[in-house]
């Protein structure tokens, strides 16, 4: 029997859970000719802002055992130009979920793209990007702390003609605590998690690495922290979790699901693999057929703890 792959959560429905994640895979419609972007979820834009923006000097990408460090800084072309020129061919994909990821360096920014982003047609959620640390301003600043957190998801979410995805950053004391706060605030639901902040030094010039001397580091060595915060979040929150954080094969995106994701966001694989998204959404069809799974939505949450209270075997 063929699994039913479809998700909900949000309000939004995707054709599988499986989501390109946000700065990984561009605007999506340069990825048309090598991803069929009709066999993915959804994808997630970089993060637009008010102005379009440089981001940080060279270099700004560092290969690490087992994953990099980006330092990107967020550089994207601006709202304006985004709306011109990439959503209006992403709507010959309808069945691929277009999540704008927002960022700002104050609140009003993150305010002011969410408003012009309202009349577009072809958009299915905003991700408030709460979490990157690789700014100098705003980014981590607004998702390390639960007051501000508070104040910009509850403003942003009064703003917000569509659903609105909080991705929270791991850089945090409890991101059980951050999640809540976010739900509290409003948010729809809840993406984690972002890149861990991070350094490496180059000891023949004694100098950082990285022209931002700091970065997030991402890909597999952040996973299995990845799935015990998605874990942990989940069960802090009644509102769904979107899980990401090193996923690479067809069985990461099971164990995200089964700790409790709703949906998964594949993000540095993309840049070994351009097809990773593809190969991942096809692969977890794979593996729910082998597994007599009927339906994937079945997955979520659907860990196998043991009794703490029984002997051991």
């Amino acid at each position: 029997m063929k699994p039913d792959m479809r998700v909900q959560f949000a309000g939004i429905e995707l054709l599988n859970p499986v989501i390109a994640a946000s700065g990984t895979f561009g605007y999506g419609i340069e990825f048309e000719e090598i991803v069929s972007l009709r066999r993915i979820g959804g994808l997630v834009t970089k993060g637009l802002s008010r102005e379009p923006m440089p981001g940080n000097q060279a270099p700004r990408l560092i290969e690490t055992a087992a994953g990099m460090i980006n330092a990107i800084g967020l550089q994207n072309i601006g709202v304006e130009k985004f709306l011109a020129e990439k959503l209006p061919p992403l709507r010959h994909y309808p069945s691929c979920a277009v999540i704008v990821n927002v960022f700002g360096y104050q609140f009003d920014d993150y305010l002011a793209v969410i408003e012009r982003l309202n009349d577009a047609e072809g958009i299915a959620a905003y991700e408030l990007n709460v979490s990157c640390p690789n700014t100098h301003f705003g980014g981590i600043a607004f998702g390390s702390d639960s007051g501000t957190l508070f104040d910009l998801v509850t403003r942003a979410k009064a703003k917000s003609a569509r659903p609105l995805i909080v991705k929270l950053s791991p850089n945090v004391t409890s991101i059980a605590a951050m999640a809540h706060t976010a739900e509290e605030a409003g948010a729809d639901a809840v993406s984690l998690v972002n890149t861990f902040l991070s350094m490496v030094i180059d000891v023949e010039t004694r100098r950082p690495r990285l022209a931002n001397t700091t970065g997030g580091l991402s890909g597999p060595a952040i996973k299995p922290i990845a799935v015990r915060m998605v874990w942990e979040a989940s069960r802090a929150v009644k509102i769904p979790v979107i899980g990401l954080g090193g996923i690479a094969t067809p069985e990461d995106a099971v164990e995200f699901l089964l700790a409790g994701a709703a949906a998964v966001q594949v993000g540095t694989a993309s840049y070994a693999d351009p097809r990773a998204t593809e190969r991942i959404a096809q692969g977890l069809e794979q593996w729910c057929a082998r597994h007599h799974v009927a339906r994937v939505a079945d997955l979520t949450g659907a860990l196998d703890l043991p009794n703490p209270a029984a002997p051991p075997a």
